[in-house]
């Protein structure tokens, strides 16, 4: 039995729509699934938890939404042998980005899983809590408080509103950061720490993360002028932000972040610092293309 879990109001609706595609899929190719949704996450984790429970041989979960949703769903899956599949519905959509799955063919993702076999990549884990894509701090962590505040603009401009704004009044930060044993302290903008490349809808922050590698990509922006953040800011969508003199790209299997700030992971609040982050090798069992 499968689990199709969908998030019905992600992208403003598309939930609703990619989940009843998956269920006619599956529904022609005789495959038998369990549909589990909630009004909230919380309602959610519940649902997929009993069935889980109930259910002592699941041949997978289809994650029908964005981001969030697929970070609920790492909570149950990762260090297990229960396969993941993502179908992007949400705005962001970065963690199926990461696996490097179209973002517009539901019906291509379906017809891998059921012809492919799975395989297994990393995740990271920061402070007991899975994560696919990229656990941040600094300038973008604020960004995504105000962002997830904000009723006006809808889908991924909301993002883009809300860094400008948040940019006015914004002030570097000074991080202690220790990677696999070696310190060190410097005043940064923002600090993404990628398992997966890309946040925010395909910014690729950490273009270089590799899901199979065993480490995590380190990205610390250090202080730059206003004007300046604007000029490199478009160069992340396609990652050679990281050729500027104020990038500076670490790698490492721990990486402990601590400062006066909060951290977020695949756009879901972590809480304030210190954090601690580290690679776990094949923990998730998924499909790629």
């Amino acid at each position: 039995m499968w689990a199709i879990v969908i998030n019905p109001i992600s992208g403003r609706g598309k939930g609703a729509e990619y989940g009843r595609r998956v269920m006619d899929f599956f529904d022609h190719h005789g495959v038998q699934y369990r549909m589990i949704t909630g009004a909230s996450a919380e309602h959610t984790t519940r649902n997929l938890t009993t069935f889980l429970t109930n259910e002592k041989e699941c041949a997978g979960i289809v994650a029908v939404g964005g981001d969030g949703l697929v970070h609920l769903v790492l909570q149950h899956v990762a260090n297990t042998s229960i396969p993941l599949a993502v179908i992007p519905a949400g705005t962001g959509n970065d963690f199926c980005r990461t696996l490097g799955w179209p973002m517009d063919s539901v019906e291509e993702i379906l017809r891998g899983v059921l012809n492919r076999p799975s395989t297994r990549v990393d995740l990271g884990l920061v402070d007991g809590e899975w994560f696919g894509a990229i656990l941040s701090t600094g300038f973008d962590s604020l960004v995504n408080e105000r962002a997830n505040l904000m009723k006006w603009p809808k889908g991924p401009s909301k993002y883009n509103v809300a860094i400008v704004l948040e940019l006015l009044g914004f002030k570097p930060m000074s991080y202690d950061i220790e990677i696999d044993g070696q310190r060190f302290s410097t005043k940064a903008m923002l600090i993404a720490v990628g398992n997966g490349q890309s946040y925010g809808g395909g910014m690729k922050v950490c273009p270089n993360a590799d899901l199979s590698d065993d480490l995590l990509d380190v990205m610390v922006l250090s202080p730059i002028s206003k004007l300046e953040f604007l000029r490199v800011f478009p160069k992340v969508y396609a990652g050679t932000h990281i050729k500027h003199p104020a990038v500076r790209i670490l790698q490492g299997k721990r990486v402990r972040i601590n400062s006066p700030a909060i951290a977020y992971a695949d756009g879901e609040r972590v809480g304030v610092l210190p954090v601690q982050a580290e690679s776990v090798p094949s923990a998730l069992l998924t499909w790629l293309p």
